[in-house]
């Protein structure tokens, strides 16, 4: 009896803290829990779970602030670019050797990180600190440590769980897709969102719901030099054969061309679209009733940062409704990074999208689409759809992406990519025998926003791939892009950039550039 009375006054007390501060914790600005009628304090603490007591006890949330706080003062020692440290050297080559070990290979980077950076500065374990300009591919948008995440992360961290299920989750994972809706739904008529565990996942998901709409259909169109994932399907419509070598095709797929500023310049926009358009009608003649989808990347990523047109586009998504072909938008890479948060925004397009794909920067990946897409029961399924930890940093990425100053003509997206497009040009114009004319590609500098590249060495693979690791060895990490021309790449971490860190960003770049010019 003893012991139940301290249980029970254990639990008052527990309910009085809460009485306290009865806010919803990680509530978004214009969630229904922060706009709707809510009970009295003690009401509502009365009526708290004990999960909710758990989350928002002064012993927890005191030592989240004790563990943020000291994140914050470790990453503030981290100020510039350095080099390894020669005392930590024989073990990062164990490391460097393990990992080559599980792998199978060496890595394509001599990168392993030490778990604390600052913004886009990033410490690996030999005690080297470089500038991450590729952020996984674009995965860490908001740069390495940021408390805020960080503090999203660890109050994930309190969950009776680590992943999430399909047929059974806490709310987290539906807060998150909310969140995402909300933004989306406003220039377009998507509904429903299916949250998965990967891009190619999303990507596969959304195969289905279009095959199911227009069954039996059973081909799909795609651009060409399209990306779409590393799963058996995603490979077959993907567009480079390095990647799918040996693996038998699944998909029937059709390629488009993607739109060329180039050719339509040489030719005339007009034409070269009527030749596309005629392109595509080819198609759905040769094979009438069996495209299912038509797959728009409306800036390309793996392809080569490629930027589209919107009359292009247009004109090809007109020839789709005509015909029942779904408009599959792809933003796995381009969401969030542009000067709109979404692409089909950016192309005023959204109100043709059925079903999208995003990924990469929101941490978990989520298939959209428009109620008139909504799949049969038991089509979208699967064992797992995320962590919390995705789910809560991803609802705060979305969330300071929307209350963020960063899109817009004058927003500091554009502000950032202008000024990486000065310095590409100051470099250019120091060492242009490192930068030959590149008849393919419309100038030297390219993308869109935070997709940006720039092609050296008149886009060489070989060397291109040779100064990506040269300019890693001088502080700073880049990646490559194109089917020929080859670019170099970046994803920065733009919202936790600093306007005067080009200069700094671009002075590894040259001394990089430099070894790779011989």
């Amino acid at each position: 009896m003893l012991r139940l009375a301290r249980q029970v006054d254990r639990l008052k007390n527990a309910a009085a803290v809460v009485a306290r501060d009865p806010s919803p914790l990680n509530a978004p600005k214009d969630s229904p829990m922060t706009t709707a009628a809510t009970p009295s304090a003690p009401h509502q603490a009365q009526n708290r779970t004990l999960g909710a007591q758990l989350r928002h006890s002064p012993a927890v949330q005191g030592a989240i602030d004790t563990i943020v706080n000291e994140v914050s003062r470790r990453s503030a020692e981290i100020t510039d670019i350095r080099p390894p440290r020669p005392d930590l050297k024989a073990e990062y080559d164990t490391l460097m050797s393990r990992a080559a070990a599980v792998r199978g290979r060496p890595l394509l980077y001599p990168y392993i990180g030490a778990g604390l950076g600052n913004g886009a500065l990033v410490e690996l374990a030999d005690g080297s600190v470089k500038w991450d300009m590729i952020c996984g591919i674009g995965v860490h948008f908001f740069g390495h440590s940021d408390t805020d995440l960080c503090r999203a992360s660890l109050e994930a961290g309190l969950d009776d769980t680590v992943k999430h299920g399909n047929l059974l989750s806490n709310f987290d994972a539906y807060e998150f897709a909310e969140t995402l809706l909300a933004q989306a739904s406003k220039h377009s008529d998507l509904k429903h969102a299916y949250v998965s565990t990967s891009g190619a996942m999303a990507n596969e998901n959304a195969l289905k719901v279009c095959f199911q709409k227009h069954a039996p259909a059973n081909r799909v169109i795609a651009f060409k030099d399209c990306f779409m994932g590393r799963s058996n399907t995603m490979l077959a419509i993907g567009d480079s054969h390095l990647g799918r070598e040996g693996i038998p095709l699944n998909t029937h797929v059709d390629y488009m061309p993607f739109f060329d500023s180039v050719a339509a310049s040489r030719m005339g926009k007009a034409r070269f679209i009527d030749m596309a358009v005629s392109h595509l009608e080819q198609y759905i003649h040769r094979y009438p009733g069996q495209h299912a989808c038509f797959i728009f990347e409306l800036v390309q990523g793996e392809g080569g940062f490629n930027v589209g047109d919107r009359d292009y586009f247009k004109a090809l998504i007109d020839v789709c409704k005509a015909h029942s072909i779904a408009v599959w938008d792809d933003e796995i890479q381009t969401f969030g990074r542009l000067e709109r948060m979404f692409a089909f925004e950016q192309f005023n397009l959204g109100e043709y999208v059925d079903v999208f794909c995003v990924g990469k920067m929101t941490q978990a990946c989520v298939t959209m689409f428009t109620e008139a897409y909504n799949p049969k029961a038991g089509l979208l399924s699967g064992t797992f759809t995320g962590e919390g930890q995705s789910f809560r940093v991803g609802q705060r990425i979305i969330e300071r992406l929307r209350d963020g100053d960063f899109y817009g003509p004058q927003g500091a997206f554009a502000r950032h990519h202008a000024l990486f497009r000065e310095q590409v040009a100051a470099l250019v114009a120091k060492h242009p025998r490192w930068f030959p004319a590149v008849p393919e590609v419309e100038g030297l500098s390219g993308g869109l926003g935070g997709m940006m590249r720039f092609t050296p060495f008149g886009g060489d693979k070989a060397r291109i791939m040779s100064a990506c690791r040269a300019a890693f060895d001088e502080g700073v990490i880049l990646f490559y892009c194109g089917h020929g021309p080859y670019h170099m790449r970046m994803l920065p971490p733009l919202p936790v950039m600093k306007e005067t860190d080009w200069p700094r960003v671009f002075a590894c770049i040259e001394r990089g550039l430099a070894k790779a010019a011989g």
